[in-house]
């Protein structure tokens, strides 16, 4: 949100600086994210000084060039060449000197130089108006007023407004202060807390009276639970045309570009006291009659931005005895506003339903200034005061009547917030005792009215514009902010509760594995829950998917059922900005429908893409495979002390072309391997990724509560014997591995595969796997006649058992 400072400093005579002043908005939580100036000529003329022509002849070499001399204020004239066909002897101009910068209509920067034209010396320029900022006109100099004293600023001259603007990044809580009135009212406060007292200073609607009664329309209002407060006014015989400087400058320097006195005039209300208003032209209102209600599902609207939109049975709408003229709260209609040919208007000024507006501005992807506010909760009183201020501003700057009664419906005025609030509360929060007269002043200042006083506490009647106050911890908030928070001490001894937990809770387990991850050189990433149907269709079936009834953008419109939309949506958004590999872990979510009921599956995913190692003179590139994803995933169930599991191919998963799931007693608890070409190229992943995704849940019911076992170091020596075995192809390691443990089990310490040869000098459908055997007695140091006893029972084993032979 824009704040001018010039336009704040009509609320309350302040002679601080900008950065001062933003000092303190920021301590009351109006939190200045930055201050720009604003100039209402870009440049602010400077360099641009009062020039008197003394003499002007033709220029030697140049039919449309002339000659002047020019005195700009100081000992001798310039010589300027101008080629404008109005400049003549005596007048005043506005001559821009050697080293000014000027701007384009586009804004780009220009600068004046000293120079010859041809062949004539020249320094300086005599100025057009669209030269200077101060209009379009190029067809010739300006001429200004005789008065004026040559070397005279044009910036005096022509009232350039100087102003610094804040930018306020507003919480959506304080619907109160998006205004320049809300804003002042804080600063006011603020300042009264730095016992500076300042008066606050309301526009004034003393001037505000009905002309006559020639331009009456009727007003009914069907929904008053959407539209509890609606006021109007007619204005008759008005001429629109553009808005005065002054006003243009406010708006420029909040970024709102002018259309015309008019709507400039509303706007300007919007922004100065927070409350929303909109202008009819009143010849378009058929059947003088304004109508606030409900139209049938799929009536066709036509808005501002020329968008026919299909309106749905809960939009508001403002219509006349025949059709449809503005989406109430959010948007007008093309054919009601306000337009160069408008003589006379129906001004409106009302509080609609925050959650109604709020609805209808999402459902048709609207987003206003006066739907900004609303959809937060405006203050109900100040509805018929901005109708007055807006009136006497249009009557003032378009002229006209004002030509009706006011409106207003305002049936049932809600009742002011009551709240009672303890000394002692205050304390217990804030963590220190603050003066109680201190805390009068506060609520005071904070136009909190303080009803009755005990010994206990404050009985406290909160005003209608602050919406978000409405318990004893909110205006506890609203007294601390005011005070200070810099002003609390910090205490020298801090207390704290350490919690017993079980080293199974769900969070402690996390953050062990995560730790583990991150120190194999994982990085921790969290993901949007939300992705796109379309991308979670690419993936896995959306039956069973959770639709958001208001998604923010089509790419967020449903609730992932598997951790890998967002995941290679992460990994693609790397790989664009060539970050090449990636390891990532993630625990997050996934959300599914079940019949009439919602489910909710923790999940840990892990993501790897790109070489092991990073680039290195001294290493090779090796690209991470699937057997570098198996060792995490094992490593992961070793930490977490898990044994004894399953791994079975996946077969018929259109995400993996390849993987294994581990299992444990018959319960899946991770999947893992490469993800299909097919499906990553559908998420602009042009690379291999490796995925595991282990099912949290699931791992967490296997978890038990373990005693650490610990042992001596053997003080023994280890043996190593190796095999090289002949096996049918179809054997696996597992096996030759399982064998052995069950041949040994007491010195057997390790079972390593070293080398695996297929190829030539092997009988057909023959491979060979090169074995290590660790043996160890942990009481005495084994004999040749041990060792070879086993290697020999091992032998036996693998011949009988998987029918191999040593080569």
């Amino acid at each position: 949100m824009k704040i001018s400072y010039n336009w704040l400093k009509q609320f309350l005579s302040i002679d601080w600086s900008a950065e001062e002043t933003g000092e303190l908005l920021t301590d009351l939580g109006l939190e200045v994210e930055g201050i720009s100036d604003f100039e209402s000529i870009k440049g602010g003329l400077e360099g641009v000084v009062v020039g008197e022509v003394l003499s002007c002849s033709q220029h030697p070499n140049a039919d449309r060039l002339k000659i002047t001399s020019v005195d700009i204020g100081l000992e001798d004239p310039v010589q300027i060449v101008c080629g404008a066909p109005n400049v003549a002897t005596g007048q005043k101009v506005p001559v821009a000197t050697i080293g000014t910068t000027l701007y384009t209509a586009d804004g780009e920067p220009w600068q004046i130089k000293k120079g010859k034209i041809r062949g004539e010396e020249s320094q300086g320029m005599i100025c057009a108006e669209d030269e200077l900022g101060l209009g379009s006109s190029h067809e010739g100099i300006m001429v200004l007023s005789d008065s004026l004293i040559p070397g005279s600023p044009c910036s005096e001259v022509f009232e350039v407004e100087h102003d610094k603007v804040f930018e306020i990044g507003l919480t959506p809580n304080r619907a109160d202060a998006m205004s320049h009135f809300g804003v002042a009212r804080d600063l006011k406060a603020g300042l009264e807390q730095k016992e500076i007292q300042k008066g606050l200073l309301t526009p004034s609607t003393s001037n505000f009276s009905i002309d006559n009664r020639s331009l009456k329309i009727d007003v009914e209002v069907e929904e008053n639970d959407l539209a509890p407060r609606y006021c109007g006014i007619t204005i008759n015989n008005l001429i629109v045309q553009e808005s005065p400087d002054w006003l243009k400058n406010r708006l420029n320097a909040i970024g709102l570009s002018p259309i015309n006195n008019v709507v400039d005039a509303t706007n300007y209300v919007l922004h100065e006291l927070g409350q929303p208003l909109h202008a009819f032209d009143a010849i378009k209102i058929k059947g003088g009659r304004i109508e606030v209600k409900r139209l049938p599902k799929g009536t066709k609207f036509v808005t501002l931005d020329g968008v026919e939109r299909e309106l749905h049975e809960e939009d508001l709408m403002i219509c006349d005895s025949e059709k449809p003229m503005c989406i109430a709260g959010v948007f007008g209609g093309i054919h009601s506003g306000v337009t160069e040919d408008t003589t006379s208007i129906f001004l409106e000024s009302a509080y609609f339903n925050p959650v109604s507006i709020r609805k209808t501005a999402k459902r048709h992807g609207l987003n206003t200034d006066a739907s900004f506010r609303f959809e937060r909760g405006i203050d109900i009183d100040l509805t018929e005061y901005a109708l007055k201020r807006a009136a006497v501003l249009i009557r003032e700057i378009a002229g006209g009547e004002i030509s009706s009664e006011l409106v207003d419906l305002f049936p049932k005025k809600p009742k002011e917030r009551q709240v009672f609030l303890t000394f002692e509360k205050i304390n217990s929060l804030i963590g220190q005792e603050i003066p109680r007269d201190t805390i009068k002043s506060i609520l005071s200042s904070l136009e909190i009215k303080v009803n009755n006083v005990t010994e206990s506490g404050l009985g406290l009647t909160i005003p209608f514009y602050r919406v978000d106050v409405e318990r004893e911890v909110d205006v506890i908030e609203e007294i601390l902010r005011v005070y200070g928070y810099n002003n609390i001490d910090f205490k020298q001894k801090l207390n704290a509760s350490i919690a017993v937990t079980s080293r199974l809770e769900n969070h402690t387990v996390q953050d062990t594995i995560g730790n583990m991850l991150a120190s194999h050189g994982f990085y921790e990433i969290m993901t949007n829950s939300l992705v796109s149907k379309e991308n979670l269709e690419t993936l896995s079936s959306s039956s069973d998917a959770v639709d958001m009834i208001n998604p923010l953008s089509l790419d967020l419109s449903v609730m992932r059922t598997s951790m890998l939309p967002s995941g290679l949506e992460t990994i693609a958004h790397n790989l664009n900005r060539q970050q090449n590999r990636l390891k990532l872990y993630e625990f997050g979510t996934t959300y599914h429908k079940v019949k009439d009921s919602y489910n909710e599956k923790p999940h840990l995913a892990l993501y790897l893409v790109g070489n092991r190692l990073p680039e290195n003179w001294s290493v090779s590139n090796t690209t991470t495979d699937f057997f570098f994803l198996k060792g995490a995933v094992e490593s992961i169930f070793q930490r977490l002390g898990l044994q004894d599991l399953k791994n079975q191919p996946i077969s018929n998963n259109p995400i993996f072309t390849e993987g294994l799931t581990s299992s444990k007693n018959g319960k899946p608890l991770c999947s893992y391997g490469i993800v299909s070409k097919t499906v990553a190229k559908k998420m602009d992943v042009k690379v291999d990724v490796l995925y595991a995704d282990f099912d949290w849940s699931a791992i967490m019911s296997f978890l038990r509560e373990e005693e650490i076992v610990y042992r001596d170091i053997p003080k023994f020596p280890e043996v190593t014997r190796d095999f090289a075995l002949l096996l049918d192809e179809s054997v696996s390691f597992k096996n030759v591995y399982d064998t052995a443990w069950q041949t040994e089990k007491k010195l057997l310490k390790n079972v390593n595969l070293f080398d695996v040869y297929l190829g030539n000098n092997l009988p057909e459908g023959k491979k060979s796997y090169a074995v290590s055997f660790t043996l160890q007695d942990e009481n005495k140091t084994l004999t040749d006649k041990q060792i070879d006893k086993i290697m020999k029972k091992l032998q036996a084993n693998y011949e009988d058992k998987l029918g191999a032979t040593l080569r």
